[in-house]
């Protein structure tokens, strides 16, 4: 078997005792600092739950166009719904996939005053033609919050933290689920699937078609596969974690590239991330630690707000040009964010 190319961490080491719970957080540190990517075993989450989502997520792309057409996005002021094939866009360049994007079941702000990010807040548009979906997509968003919170409190205490620190400054969690499929394609280059970036919250849970590859992460400036292993779930951090550490913990660069026709691949993101009107403080880290922070990563086109509320926005607002334009139009005429 060949070894991956990140570290592969076990979760249920934290309930082992002392000793096998201290060298799981030694273990986490490290790896996010120095690559901000994992793969991660040991989460709970059965092979039957695995195999509905699955289900369920090759049902929905396998609809009709227009069932899929009837939630599009471009309807949702909030993001949500169905995006088709060369829909979304990273940095700019088209990404050759369809997806669905599910966030927290929200009524709408209706308020002239509300910050910008507030019309970020709203419900979700559920196929009727697929009402499975729902349930399924709840289930998977309850076992994933219960795992995402087990590894912040394991994070904070790594880094000299309270335990309790994610969740005293979190507030109720801003979390979105995309179930994605990237389609194959016959052209000699390989397709972006989604082009390099790199996530604008904290904490990222990505679950992978078992067998299929595309997942690319940058390691020293090269780009190496990080395929699906079976059971694992592929774990990065996002840009506020690493302003929260003054770039201790590193957010990494990382991509997807098309898989070659007749194939295809399944992936379902999972996002955890603060309230939107929450600001993460900084960690104030020991001594030994702060001396190997590198700072925040100095971007002018592509800024770290502090405010998650203002990170989530900027990166909507590029990702669908087509939902801005419709829905936000006086944001993108540079009326000044709040």
């Amino acid at each position: 078997m060949t070894l991956p190319n990140l570290p592969v961490l076990d979760l249920s080491r934290l309930d082992e005792g002392p000793d096998a719970a201290a060298g799981f957080r030694d273990d986490l540190r490290a790896a996010t600092h120095d690559v901000g990517f994992f793969y991660l075993t040991g989460t709970g989450v059965t092979p039957e739950l695995e195999a509905r989502l699955h289900r369920a997520a090759r049902d929905f792309f396998s609809l009709p166009e227009d069932d899929k057409l009837a939630i599009e996005n471009v309807q949702s002021p909030h993001f949500r719904g169905y995006t088709r094939i060369g829909g979304e866009r990273t940095q700019g360049r088209v990404d050759w996939r369809e997806q669905i994007d599910i966030g927290p079941e929200r009524a709408a702000i209706d308020d002239p005053e509300a910050p910008d990010w507030a019309r970020l807040i709203g419900p979700n548009l559920w196929p009727a033609a697929q009402p499975e979906l729902r349930d399924v997509v709840l289930e998977w968003h309850d076992h994933l919050t219960g795992v995402a919170r087990k590894l912040l409190r394991a994070w904070a205490l790594s880094l000299g933290a309270a335990e309790t620190y994610f969740d005293d400054h979190f507030g109720d969690p801003s979390t979105l689920i995309k179930i994605v499929r990237y389609p194959g394609t016959t052209e000699p280059e390989p397709q972006q699937g989604v082009g390099a970036h790199k996530d604008s919250g904290v904490l990222t849970l990505l679950w992978v078609e078992p067998g299929k590859g595309g997942l690319q992460v940058e390691r020293d400036g090269v780009w190496v596969d990080a395929p699906a292993i079976p059971g694992a779930f592929v774990v990065n951090i996002g840009e506020l974690l690493e302003y929260a550490t003054q770039g201790y913990l590193k957010a990494t660069n990382h991509r997807v590239v098309s898989p070659r026709f007749p194939g295809d691949r399944i992936s379902v993101p999972f996002f955890f991330n603060p309230a939107l009107d929450r600001t993460l403080p900084l960690i104030e880290l020991s001594d030994e630690l702060a001396a190997q922070a590198r700072g925040v990563t100095d971007d002018p086109s592509n800024p770290i707000h502090s405010l998650y509320g203002q990170n989530a926005l900027k990166s909507r607002l590029r990702a669908h040009p087509d939902v801005a334009e419709r829905w936000h139009a006086d944001l993108l005429a540079g009326r000044p964010s709040a």
